[in-house]
């Protein structure tokens, strides 16, 4: 409980640090003072920058907390299916969800000719996302169940195919087109605005609720599929209601924000080291671990080079790429057997 609090008040610094950098600087004391009066509590004093307030609510809150809602949703998606495949290097994109989201967002750049509506490239992302990950499931069922094994290198398979059909629509497509997917596969969160936010928020705040009531169930498929079905599990329905919340979570998050990797990886792993195996913690570590990482990653995206606004995807892969490599030999020399 140490670990989620500290985690929780680290991301809670982290945002207001985060509001108050940029072009308008804001002191974190006016930060709290505006969100103070935002809830009509008097305290605190407001922005003194005459523009404080409008790059406060119109252009960094709401790109903060769709990060957070990104970085929540990738670390429990991530969590929950290392959780339920028994295997701490899984990860979302395992099962197609954003290389089918990818598919779907370069089909509306084509076709729009790289001045695709936002709207229409979220949506088309968020529904091919969905239908590719229940590819990946309706492939690996055998006599009307799955298995770890053939979830994962079905997985790997659609994955190949969907990067097929990515790489044929970026070779026919326009200048500006191709410009714009490979912009959107390297992730930002850049001209987020609050409309984008209430539509991630239900989708993911739910999502992520209905995931806590399974964390028992994950924990007993711990113990092996054989066992876990002793007590009472059943599997197959387990499995299959993780997939469609890894689902819903992983679309989620990368409709708007396009394609974010080694968080759902990277995070659950590390804080299965610290917290424990036990999804009860696991869980909403992972959640608040998510939302750190992906608040700290913005931050470094948008203030590093000053005006520029680097690729967020860019900045979680130059950490997870050696972050996982550390992991890979740190599990070799424990004895994993690769």
């Amino acid at each position: 409980m140490l670990v989620l609090l500290g985690l929780i008040i680290g991301t809670a610094a982290l945002v207001v640090v985060s509001a108050g950098m940029g072009q308008v600087s804001v002191p974190p004391v006016e930060v709290l003072g505006s969100l103070a009066h935002h809830f009509h509590l008097d305290v605190g004093p407001l922005p003194s920058h005459p523009n404080g307030e409008g790059a406060l609510w119109n252009v960094r809150f709401p790109r903060i907390v769709l990060g957070l809602l990104v970085g929540a949703a990738l670390g429990a998606g991530g969590c929950l299916l290392q959780g339920v495949l028994a295997n701490p290097l899984a990860e979302p994109g395992i099962i197609g969800v954003s290389s089918g989201a990818a598919v779907g967002a370069c089909l509306m750049i084509v076709l729009g000719g790289g001045t695709a509506n936002d709207w229409a490239l979220a949506g088309a992302a968020f529904v091919f996302g969905l239908f590719t990950a229940a590819s990946v499931y309706l492939l690996s069922l055998r006599d009307g169940a799955t298995s770890a094994i053939m979830l994962v290198l079905t997985g790997i398979a659609v994955n190949a195919f969907a990067l097929g059909i990515i790489a044929y629509l970026t070779f026919v497509a326009s200048t500006a087109a191709r410009e714009q997917i490979v912009f959107w596969q390297l992730g930002s969160l850049a001209g987020t605005t609050w409309d984008e936010v209430w539509v991630s928020a239900p989708l993911i705040i739910a999502a992520v609720a209905a995931a806590l009531v399974l964390v028992h169930k994950i924990d007993l498929l711990a113990l092996g599929e054989i066992q876990a079905a002793s007590l009472g599990v059943n599997v197959e329905v387990v499995r299959r209601q993780v997939i469609v919340l890894v689902s819903i979570l992983t679309a989620a998050a990368v409709a708007f924000a396009g394609i974010i990797m080694f968080v759902g990886l990277i995070v659950p792993h590390v804080l299965r080291l610290i917290v424990g195996p036990r999804h009860a913690i696991l869980l909403p570590a992972s959640v608040v671990g998510g939302a750190l990482v992906i608040t700290g990653a913005d931050l470094a995206a948008r203030t590093m080079l000053g005006d520029a606004d680097l690729p967020l995807g860019m900045f979680t892969s130059l950490i997870g790429g050696p972050v996982f490599f550390i992991l890979l030999r740190r599990s070799r020399h424990a004895g994993a057997g690769w």
